[in-house]
């Protein structure tokens, strides 16, 4: 699904794979402005075989274009550092860097569309580990 605005794509890919989601959402409307808006802020919580994880997405944006975002999987049972971060994409501190396992690491940022693109791939990729790993 590719739209103008890329609010909420995360979920509409990832969590129809998942066991089970109690998903709460809030978004603003996406009003022409000159100010920063944050546009996207969902977070879910996973249930089933991932229970006590969390997807989180959030993006602000000025105008059309995305100046901010967030990307991030948790869970504290297979991480135990960075507040149980496995994974996640944000551009904090001036920079656009990627997080996993406790480490950062600072990456290109190919444009808000590509970047969740590719953490929809890692994280299928992770869940898939784990899902081996626990047979």
């Amino acid at each position: 699904m590719t739209t103008g605005l890329h609010t909420g794509r995360i979920y509409n890919v990832l969590l129809y794979k998942s066991d089970h989601v109690a998903q709460k959402s809030g978004r603003k409307s996406g009003t022409k402005s000159r100010k920063v808006e944050k546009r996207v802020d969902n977070t879910s919580y996973l249930t089933g075989k991932r229970r006590g994880a969390v997807l989180k997405e959030e993006v602000w944006y000025i105008g059309s274009a995305v100046v901010k975002y967030n990307l991030a999987y948790i869970n504290p049972r297979t991480c135990g550092v960075d507040n149980g971060r496995v994974l996640g994409y944000d551009n904090s501190h001036d920079c656009d860097h990627r997080h996993f396992m406790g480490e950062v690491e600072e990456v290109e940022f190919p444009g808000y569309e590509a970047l969740v693109d590719r953490f929809q791939k890692e994280v299928e990729d992770l869940w898939r580990a784990e899902d081996e790993q626990q047979r």
